[in-house]
């Protein structure tokens, strides 16, 4: 096939217990990857991923888990598909650790480490506040940013965070804000405000604590060697350089994820869109967005079994 093809990876959120078990059940290959990824972190990924524990729900051991699938499906679809290459990369928040690992740009095993540290650092540096998050459906996008806007105004901390597709944009800030604004948001709009089960605020200025030493972190990872650009979250435009990928993954630390806009900016430059990982969550975000562009999706066995069907014969 040569259709342009876009693939995509989503963030912290996708995950749940037992992903990944029919690729390692089924996959030498996969199995290698736990066992490789679970040395680096010392993580016994197996447990952690298939047996009902806590630490799946925390940020640094959910980001490495997530990582390790999506490349871990990555990887079997390439090995199927060696001839079939991405147009461009495109990661939701932690998925474009995922997206810059699969672009070439940084080592698997390196990734897990990195987000595992990611994860740790994030969790540092809301751990002395209380941070949330909250999902604000059937608003407009311009509504929470004015809701922001005037509550920053009145000293609260509250920001738009997450933009994943028209009527659903998440929000993030002190969880006491949070709370106090969701009249606000009502009144201005939304038909729900969920407060989400999260103990830090991603993509909001009160992660600014962690920027530093993840600069310093994929200083020492990330390669110059990206075989297709990664479009960011912060611009919504494509990079392939080291010095780009460091800079705007630090800034969007404290940046939103501009998901809808990013999948709005390439939806002329691509055809179709694979979506590797547990579930299919930007799959049904992109049927919401970019209607005219199909997204097939990698989560076990039989979904690469259809995609390579599809895309390779």
């Amino acid at each position: 096939m040569s259709k342009k093809i876009a693939m995509i990876f989503a963030g912290q959120g996708s995950q749940s217990l037992g992903m990944g078990k029919e690729f390692y059940e089924n996959s030498p290959i996969a199995r290698e990857m736990f066992e490789e990824a679970g040395k680096r972190i010392n993580v016994d990924f197996k447990e952690l991923l298939f047996t009902e524990n806590e630490k799946l729900s925390q940020t640094e051991y959910t980001q490495p888990a997530i990582l390790l699938i999506q490349l871990i499906a990555y990887r079997l679809f390439k090995d199927a598909c060696p001839d079939v290459n991405a147009e461009l990369f495109l990661g939701h928040s932690l998925g474009e650790f995922s997206a810059l690992c699969a672009s070439g740009a940084i080592d698997y095993v390196d990734a897990v480490e990195l987000v595992h540290k990611r994860g740790a650092l994030m969790q540092s540096a809301c751990e002395s506040i209380e941070a949330g998050m909250m999902a604000l459906v059937g608003i407009e996008d311009s509504a929470v940013e004015d809701v922001c806007a005037t509550a920053q105004e009145e000293g609260k901390k509250v920001w738009p965070a997450n933009y994943n597709q028209d009527g659903q944009l998440v929000v993030a800030g002190m969880k006491s804000d949070l709370i106090a604004l969701e009249q606000t948001f009502k009144d201005a709009g939304a038909k729900k405000a969920i407060l989400l089960n999260m103990s830090v605020a991603s993509h909001c200025a009160l992660l600014a604590p962690a920027q530093d030493a993840l600069e310093t972190l994929m200083s020492a990872m990330v390669k110059e060697t990206f075989s297709a650009p990664i479009i960011s979250n912060v611009t919504t435009q494509p990079y392939n350089t080291k010095a780009e990928a460091v800079a705007l993954l630090k800034e969007q630390l404290v940046k939103p994820v501009k998901y809808k806009q990013s999948m709005l900016a390439i939806e002329g430059s691509v055809e179709l869109a694979i979506e590797f990982g547990n579930g299919s969550v930007l799959k049904g975000l992109n049927k919401r967005i970019v209607k005219d562009m199909p997204t097939l999706n990698i989560s076990d066995m039989d979904s690469l079994a259809k995609v390579i069907e599809e895309i390779c014969n």
